[in-house]
């Protein structure tokens, strides 16, 4: 089944197109460390999930690009041509001369009423290329104004006129600091919205990709370039094919609804995280053996304690004792902080991957009481090595991590709309106070809920 990309705004299109290049890059790479036939049947998966082909052999990513302004679409377009390894269809974007100014408001509801059409036809037409759609994956950030407005209301078209597909929105969570003043704003206007519109949320934190950046990648002059490549492997490690059952060797069909049915198993609750381990430049992988051992017990101590990166892990967290009751569990301020998980997806690639031991992902002290541990943990698996690491793994798990930078967001935009402040910026769009209060109202409720696991 294939899944139609929807890349939106700068850091959409910019995002999508590292994506399309780790995923062309894995699918060509060497040291695989399985059979050939194991490696034509990974290659073919992934060519039907994430390509079409075309006439002249070059594969056609099945992708739409979207922005209200031409330069990174161009850009884009000719960065992928160059390439000469794949490139995005003839026919596949929509730009125009007017960007959003950073107003989620003038995304949602200027740009998105007046383009409905023309950029419904694209995605329809992407649509009829695959034999069998497994859904959406929708690109964007939070922050701006094309990407987070348009990107709200192109998801709500999506769930109105394709209602059986699947959409996860990919979005990439602001810098605390600060890109532009009104971020929390545009935030909390995208969260609530996608909330009721979107399927999952896989969330992804721009501070928490520049450390990786920084710690494990060891670059000086981190740029947004840096930082999707760091993105584009977390998410092609996760949407490469893998195994559908333990003993299987056939690649899994339909991996959105697959990791929607291990993942998120209550419309509450749809916020996802992804961890890899390891992470390195690549020309340090010829250096390093990694045991599948080793590596899962820093995946779970990342999950239980909610780092983000094997480095600076607090290995003094630990799961509260079953039959007591958990302490501070509901608040948000508290540090260290035991992470609670819903539901956890670990997939593994590489040597030996069918031999690793996951008891310890399977505790129950580690998930909410309302769901079983069998019901809650999911592994898949395939031997096929994924970008030159003999073996890695990732861990998508849907647990309290975000509770902490929402609740910063949603009080941080409170803060500003007590005072009034850029109201007026929203209101002269149709976005009325309402409709702030609806969506504070909302992410208070999600806060909540996640704290009380």
């Amino acid at each position: 089944m294939s899944i139609v990309t929807v890349q939106l705004g700068q850091c959409g299109n910019q995002i999508g197109f590292e994506v399309f290049d780790a995923l062309f890059s894995d699918l060509h790479c060497s040291q695989g460390f399985c059979s050939k036939k194991e490696n034509e049947a990974y290659q073919a998966s992934c060519r039907e999930r994430f390509f079409s082909e075309e006439e002249n052999g070059v594969p056609i990513a099945r992708a739409v690009l979207i922005d209200m302004e031409p330069k990174v679409i161009n850009q884009t377009l000719s960065k992928a041509a160059q390439s000469g390894r794949w490139k995005y269809g003839q026919h596949s974007c929509f730009c125009q001369k007017q960007g959003s100014g950073n107003n989620w408001a003038y995304g949602y509801s200027v740009h998105g009423p007046r383009h409905q059409e023309s950029i419904m036809n694209l995605i329809q037409k992407e649509v009829e290329k695959c034999d069998s759609l497994s859904g959406f994956f929708i690109i964007m950030s939070m922050a701006g104004g094309t990407g987070s407005g348009l990107g709200a209301f192109i998801t709500q078209n999506l769930q109105d006129e394709f209602s059986n597909s699947l959409r996860m929105n990919q979005i990439i969570w602001p810098y605390g600091t600060g890109e532009v003043i009104v971020q929390n704003y545009n935030s909390i206007l995208t969260l609530s919205h996608l909330y009721r519109s979107s399927d999952a949320l896989l969330v992804h934190e721009n501070d928490a990709v520049h450390k990786i950046c920084a710690k494990l990648m060891n670059i000086k002059q981190i740029s947004f370039s840096n930082i999707n490549q760091v993105l584009a492997h977390q998410l092609g490690s996760v949407f490469q094919p893998t195994y559908s059952a333990e003993s299987s060797s056939h690649y899994r069909r339909n991996p959105l609804g697959d990791l929607m049915e291990n993942l998120v198993p209550h419309p509450e609750f749809k916020m996802l995280g992804i961890r890899n381990i390891p992470q390195m430049p690549e020309n340090s992988l010829a250096y390093s053996a990694f045991t599948w051992a080793g590596l899962l017990k820093h995946l779970r101590q990342m999950l239980i304690s909610n780092a983000k990166m094997e480095e600076g892990i607090n290995w003094q967290v630990r799961p509260p004792l079953s039959g007591l009751p958990p302490l501070g569990r509901a608040s948000v301020g508290m540090e260290p902080h035991f992470n609670t998980s819903i539901a956890n997806l670990v997939i593994l690639r590489g040597k030996e991957a069918h031999s690793a031991d996951l008891e310890g992902f399977k505790e129950p002290a580690l998930y909410t009481t309302w769901l079983k541990p069998v019901d809650a943990f999911s592994v898949w698996r395939t031997q096929r090595a994924f970008r030159r690491y003999e073996k890695s793994a990732a861990l998508v798990s849907n647990s309290q991590f975000l509770v902490k930078p929402l609740d910063t967001i949603v009080g941080r935009a409170w803060n500003m709309f007590a005072s009034k402040a850029y109201i007026h910026q929203y209101t002269k769009f149709g976005v009325e106070e309402e409709d702030f209060l609806d969506s504070f109202t909302l992410l208070e409720q999600i806060v909540a809920s996640y704290c009380n696991l």
